[in-house]
């Protein structure tokens, strides 16, 4: 099926689609908006550096609280609710007018993060009761080449709001757009099958998403995908430095040229990876896991080929190709978790996803900077070192399944 016929075709995953779309073209408008609003009252870019770490940790966090919550509530209800809290939140960054009233922008931005650490697993665990298994990828595929659109899209725009009308505008648009969320949401009817699978008055528990992690050891193989590939993100600080640094034409010359055509390689991967991922719908689980080594081994060639760019137009091909098939191994660790997990339990097994991606990615984030700025490594030595990393997961993955196969066709005794 494809991404138009899915929208036409099923109107409850539309409303989930557009609630997706409205509140993260808001987000990208709020985090341009709060980055000038430090960096006017501030002019500290430790400040911006630890709003990114804001940004980041309380997903971790709340998480295992957050899928707690998923699993015993309605799932469109806890999600209208955090619309409803962001929009409060994200709105109130307009009444930090001064460098004494920085600490706001950081609670506000804390707890609207803390919302969404509720509203991600939601969406994505019930994803499953909106659509059939069969269309599964293609949902999924659809979902991460709207974040690339709205990357794409949400900054620029967000940029020249900020830039043209003042950032209390897109402060303003960013509360707008998770309204309009709520809003959707709220036409939203679908059966949560995790009610019917809960007795009346259950007690719903962190620990019982942990032991089914026990009991199914499988499970843990795919919930790492994503944690594996959150290492990545300290590639991300390292196309900035690569733009400002590597591939600067001339002295002088300013860093915003390489590092905004390196951030659109980003995003032109990404959709290249969704649509990959879409080619693939129908395949069973067992061939979806045959790709994962695949596309850690062809996502790590991208990065290496990075490392070694001579060029700017080399080194954005490069960053296209690994975000093609990073974005092709997020689609599948979804995917599969979507096709593996009970109901019961999804919410929590999805919020400690999200949980162990956001921690690696923001410890990788803070290893990159220290290997840049305190050990002095040359960002071309560590590019080659992260991309080197992501063939460990390769093997491991192709080791492991060369040995499924072995067992499962070797005859019974």
């Amino acid at each position: 099926m494809t991404f138009t016929a899915l929208l036409l075709h099923n109107p409850q995953f539309r409303r989930l689609w557009i609630a997706q779309v409205v509140s993260q073209l808001g987000d990208w408008f709020n985090a341009v908006a709060v980055y000038a609003l430090l960096l006017d009252l501030t002019n500290s870019a430790t400040l911006v550096a630890a709003m990114m770490v804001v940004q980041l940790l309380p997903l971790a966090l709340v998480g295992p609280i957050a899928g707690v919550v998923v699993d015993r509530m309605s799932r469109r209800t806890l999600m209208i609710g955090a619309d409803l809290a962001r929009a409060v939140l994200f709105t109130g960054l307009i009444f930090v007018r001064s460098a004494d009233q920085i600490w706001l922008a950081f609670v506000l931005v804390s707890l609207g993060v803390v919302a969404t650490a509720f509203f991600e697993p939601a969406r994505t665990a019930m994803l499953p009761d909106v659509v059939p298994r069969e269309h599964l990828i293609t949902a999924n595929a659809l979902s991460a080449a709207t974040w690339a659109v709205m990357l794409a899209i949400g900054a620029s725009v967000g940029g020249a709001i900020t830039v043209l009308v003042g950032r209390d505008a897109a402060f303003v648009c960013n509360g707008l757009s998770f309204l309009a969320s709520a809003l959707a949401l709220r036409g939203l009817h679908v059966h949560e099958s995790h009610h019917t699978l809960h007795a009346p008055g259950a007690d719903v528990r962190v620990r019982d998403g942990l032991h089914y992690l026990r009991a199914h050891p499988a499970t843990i193989a795919l919930l790492s995908i994503k944690g594996v590939w959150a290492v990545a993100g300290g590639m991300m600080l390292l196309l900035t430095v690569f733009g400002q640094r590597v591939f600067v034409a001339a002295p002088g010359e300013t860093a915003a040229r390489g590092i905004g055509v390196l951030f659109a390689a980003r995003g032109v991967g990404a959709i290249g990876g969704a649509l990959l991922a879409r080619a693939v719908q129908g395949v069973d689980a067992a061939r979806l896991r045959s790709l994962v080594p695949w596309a850690y081994g062809l996502a790590a060639a991208g990065y290496i080929a990075l490392a070694n760019a001579p060029t700017l137009l080399v080194g954005a091909l490069a960053v296209v190709w690994a975000h093609v098939f990073g974005t092709l191994l997020w689609v599948l660790s979804t995917v599969l978790l979507q096709l593996a997990v009970d109901a019961r339990v999804r919410g929590r097994i999805f919020a400690l996803e999200l949980a162990l991606h956001t921690l690696v990615s923001a410890t990788a984030i803070l290893l990159t900077g220290i290997g840049l700025d305190r050990l002095h490594i040359p960002p071309r030595t560590l590019a080659t070192t992260l991309a080197v990393f992501f063939l460990v997961p390769a093997i491991a993955w192709a080791v492991a399944l060369m040995a499924e196969r072995r067992d499962t066709s070797r005859p019974p005794t």
